[in-house]
């Protein structure tokens, strides 16, 4: 029988300081037992589906085309499954997380432009986080959305602690976070008045998608697009290898079909939550031109808007009470702040394990987050505050570009009996995996040169 490659050697070990801190019961403990060492890396990982970057798509999704584009985000959630199942399997497999598979199993030349891409990435990711956690703060206590931006710099100290009290503490921090998204919008859709939406219009929609114009397959591809993340795939076959793993064929056995469970079950729940938000835009946006907010402002509805903001400022008129917008904020500040300790975690991740370069996690931290505020202040200090939606448009577009970089290594490799043994991906994965990545793939490059037009106008501000 064809064993897989030995695993990183100790002094290569990606996120060292909690590589194989979780203890896991024997094979033949109980299901919960199990369960509860199992769990955790997908939830860390679920928070990218749920990021701010996510969030204008699906609030654009629900405003312009009512429930219209659900089933896309059905699929694109059933295509991440497949993505992370698969992220997941290399690390319990290999013992190795993806960057350093590549660098171990590709030309030496390729680990420079593999690194810088993947860096690019994160810095795309947490543009979008320092966005959101902005747009929040700025929306709660009415900070001037340029200082609310220099502010999420302080989210360093968070990653900080965290990380002192190791892997179970963060994700339970994370857990709570996750959880603070998913109360907000259960309360709105299924609490407040005036948002219950139509679930028999809704069920039609998810099953049976369909494009009524152009327009809602851009939106479509920006759906997906923003929805499967690059670091993700780096970051799950990292954190899946914090439990203590044994390579007996049984524990092996044991691990893929219990991560492949916290990977369904945490990448479900993004679905939902991101589903909830378009919902919501639907229910309390779509068919509507305008609405007047307290102080007699009139907010106009285009293609254009700037949905996050838009949301916050018309909820509350729409729904005749103040707290869905409070809540609204709430649940974004969630995002950002949870989206931020994954990002520092998955570029940890690709340095590590493409440069062998180690840093304390909070200077890379301080150089992460001061890299994704830089333009931002630059580019709202220069056209305002009405910017927002452009930069997360731009972060989006990165992400997408550089996803194929991070897809089909991982497919290969996966795929690969010489590296896999007997683990390799079975037939369904095999097609699942590959029809995804080359549908995304085919997606991104539709959209390309549309995409990099308008990541230009948001540089030039043209």
């Amino acid at each position: 029988m064809n064993r897989p490659e030995p695993s990183a050697t100790v002094g290569n070990r990606s996120l060292e300081n909690v590589h194989g801190s979780v203890h896991v019961p024997h094979h033949q403990a109980s299901f919960w037992q199990q369960w509860r060492a199992f769990v955790g890396p997908a939830i860390l990982v679920s928070v990218g589906y749920m990021d701010p970057g996510n969030w204008g798509t699906d609030l654009q999704a629900g405003a312009q085309f009512k429930y219209g584009l659900l089933g896309i985000v059905g699929l694109a959630s059933l295509m991440a499954i497949f993505m992370q199942v698969i992220s997941a399997r290399l690390g319990v497999v290999t013992g190795k997380d993806l960057a350093q598979c590549c660098r171990d199993w590709y030309p030496a030349w390729t680990r420079w432009p593999n690194w810088l891409l993947s860096e690019l990435a994160i810095g795309a990711c947490d543009l979008a986080e320092v966005l959101g956690s902005a747009v929040a703060l700025n929306l709660l206590f009415h900070i001037p959305l340029l200082w609310a931006v220099a502010i999420t710099g302080l989210d360093v100290l968070l990653l900080l602690g965290l990380q002192s009290f190791g892997m179970r503490t963060i994700e339970a921090v994370v857990l709570l976070l996750v959880a603070t998204i998913a109360a907000c919008y259960f309360i709105e859709i299924f609490v407040l008045p005036q948002t219950h939406p139509g679930f028999a219009e809704m069920g039609r929609a998810l099953f049976t998608p369909h494009f009524r114009s152009p327009e809602m397959l851009y939106v479509a591809i920006g759906i997906i697009g923003a929805t499967v993340m690059p670091h993700n795939l780096y970051l799950h076959s990292a954190l899946v290898q914090s439990r203590q793993l044994q390579k007996d064929d049984a524990s092996i056995r044991r691990a893929l079909q219990f991560n492949t469970l916290d990977s369904t079950v945490a990448l479900s729940i993004a679905f939902f939550v991101n589903a909830a938000i378009l919902v919501l835009a639907a229910t309390v946006f779509f068919g509507k031109q305008s609405v007047v907010v307290p102080g007699g402002h009139v907010v106009a509805f285009s293609a254009d808007s700037d949905w996050i903001r838009v949301a916050y400022l018309t909820l509350a008129p729409l729904l005749g009470t103040t707290a869905a917008s409070t809540l609204f904020a709430i649940g974004l500040l969630a995002a950002g702040q949870s989206s931020t300790i994954t990002g520092t975690l998955a570029g940890q991740v690709v340095m590590e394990g493409f440069m062998h370069w180690r840093m304390k996690p909070w200077v890379r931290r301080l150089i992460t987050r001061t890299l994704a505020i830089l333009p931002a202040v630059l580019i709202i200090g220069l056209r305002g505050d009405s910017s927002v939606t452009d930069l997360l448009t731009l972060s989006q577009v990165i992400l997408a570009l550089q996803l194929p970089f991070a897809m089909f290594p991982l497919l290969q490799f996966t795929s690969s009996r010489n590296r896999m043994g007997r683990w390799k991906n079975g037939r369904f994965l095999l097609a699942a995996g590959w029809a995804s990545a080359i549908l995304i793939t085919l997606m991104d490059l539709y959209s390309v040169p549309e995409s990099i037009t308008t990541a230009w106008h948001v540089i030039t501000g043209g």
